[in-house]
């Protein structure tokens, strides 16, 4: 007789754990293209934990020395942002500020996936806080509109609607206030295709013989079937912050073959949210290996702007719900934040007045600490709130009074933005800027928009040294002409 095989270990396991609660515990889950908060073991979705972020990806916490050099050097109070830490995390910003102390250039590079046709309060933050360093810094700056990547990673977006998104953000964006004459901003299927991008065509090429598939894999995550265009995309987002992409922004040829040296070595700054980082790690990794090398781009971290709902949420254009939309009637973002903002309150009246509320879950705290300007009311807002002394309808109260004026302030900046208004962003152009005030600046010799430096015999626009030989020459032969022109009026 046969004796009856032994159970399986698989099967000994399932049956001594049949009867245990299954864990729905899941770690944060962020990338550029999907940013998903750790639930606990019951389900429940935990705030993002940006300390452990930080350490993962080994970035610098900004701290109070940081933001005080930043005072000293600028001469400007650092943003409300800085200050409660909404953008929390740096790479290099010190290494900006030593260029910014000596008068030295660098650039100032952000951008936009388009994947509606309206932004919401999220979208603006990054771009409120770039608008504010472009005053404060005075240099130049690009913004990129990715309407490629959105057709490539989208996968029910056609490419003629997610254009048109392109356009309508770019208005969008323009009503922060942008000065026109120091940022250029570029729809990446229009400048791809303008003849204004052979030097970021080039760059982008180089950059995609350095970075193999294994590399990209392991910074985004791809797999065997991701399409091939999300592979070749990033290297254009990284070479967008190479200042010699933009020739043209320096009043340099475009149209050559050859790029500039001088361009590659200006630095680059980046404000972005957290999970944007990986793109620009990868090309801080690889940017010195570059046949003309660039410094390493330097970036500013912020936080995400918590959906409505809370903690972990997600603001989405697919539930209106879930934010506040630049587009919003002053009746839309009344009823928004009454029937859907999380609140931190107590269930009861009663309770809350015993108990107090936490604002620091507190859906309409969470966006008054972005818009309120005045760190002593948003302190007193909070003390407050935890000692039950003001309700969460008067919290909420304050939020709907303070995003109705914000909203309302953007559409009518929204409405002055006409189409030849987004023309003029979008032409490739020469820009205009003055950089730190306190340093002297040398004074460049004037020069035709779009007019390229003379070129040496290897084809590169000519230094400041070969140029004054070049010069120096020049003269010596008109004086000797001048003197052959005497002698032959006296002979």
């Amino acid at each position: 007789m046969t004796e009856p095989e032994p159970p399986s270990v698989a099967a000994l396991s399932i049956a001594a754990t049949a009867a245990e609660p299954v864990s729905k515990a899941t770690a944060q889950e962020i990338n550029p293209w999907d940013v998903q908060a750790a639930t606990d073991a019951d389900g429940n979705v935990q705030e993002f934990d940006y300390a452990a972020i930080s350490a993962q990806w080994a970035t610098k916490l900004i701290d109070d020395a940081l933001l005080e050099r930043f005072e000293r050097v600028t001469g400007h109070k650092p943003h409300r942002w800085l200050r409660r830490r909404l953008f929390f995390s740096h790479r290099d910003l010190e290494l900006i500020l030593n260029m910014y102390e000596k008068g030295e250039d660098f650039l100032l590079y952000t951008g936009r996936g388009p994947s509606s046709d309206a932004m919401h309060i999220g979208h603006t933050i990054p771009f409120e806080f770039t608008k504010w360093l472009q005053d404060v810094f005075d240099v130049p700056l690009v913004i990129m509109l990715t309407d490629d990547e959105k057709f490539l990673f989208k996968e029910k977006l056609k490419q003629p609607e997610v254009y048109e998104f392109a356009r309508q953000n770019a208005k969008d964006i323009i009503s922060i206030g942008f000065d026109p004459k120091k940022t250029f901003m570029y729809i990446d299927s229009e400048f791809f295709t303008s003849g204004f991008n052979r030097h970021f065509n080039l760059n982008a090429t180089e950059f995609e013989k350095l970075i193999t598939n294994n590399q990209v894999r392991g910074a985004f995550g791809f797999h065997g079937s991701t399409n091939i265009g999300s592979n070749a995309f990033a290297a254009k987002q990284c070479v967008a912050a190479f200042a010699s992409s933009y020739p043209f922004i320096w009043g340099q040829d475009c149209k050559t073959y050859h790029r500039s040296k001088q361009l590659a070595a200006i630095p680059c700054l980046i404000p972005c949210a957290i999970d944007q980082d990986p793109y620009f790690r990868l090309v801080r990794e690889n940017c010195s290996r570059m046949d003309q090398p660039s410094p390493k781009p330097a970036l500013i971290h912020s936080k995400f702007l918590t959906a409505l709902q809370g903690a972990g949420g997600k603001m989405s254009a697919s539930n209106p719900n879930s934010a506040i939309f630049m587009s919003d009637t002053p009746k839309e973002i009344k009823k928004k934040i009454n029937h859907h903002a999380f609140s931190g309150g107590q269930e009861t009246l009663e309770l809350h007045r015993e108990k107090g509320g936490n604002p620091d879950i507190d859906v309409p705290y969470q966006y008054l600490s972005y818009f309120e300007d005045d760190d002593e009311k948003l302190l007193r807002l909070a003390d407050e709130y935890r000692k039950g002394e003001l309700l969460t309808g008067d919290m909420k109260k304050e939020c709907i009074e303070m995003m109705t004026q914000y909203v309302k302030r953007f559409q009518e900046a929204r409405a002055t933005v006409t189409d030849e208004v987004l023309e003029e962003f979008l032409r490739p152009r020469q820009l205009e800027w003055k950089g730190n005030p306190n340093v002297e600046r040398p004074k460049a010799e004037e020069k035709k928009e779009g007019e390229a430096a003379p070129a040496g015999a290897d084809g590169q626009p000519m230094t400041k040294n070969q140029m004054k030989k070049l010069a120096k020459l020049a003269e010596q032969e008109k004086k000797k002409a001048e003197k052959a022109a005497a002698a032959a009026a006296k002979s």
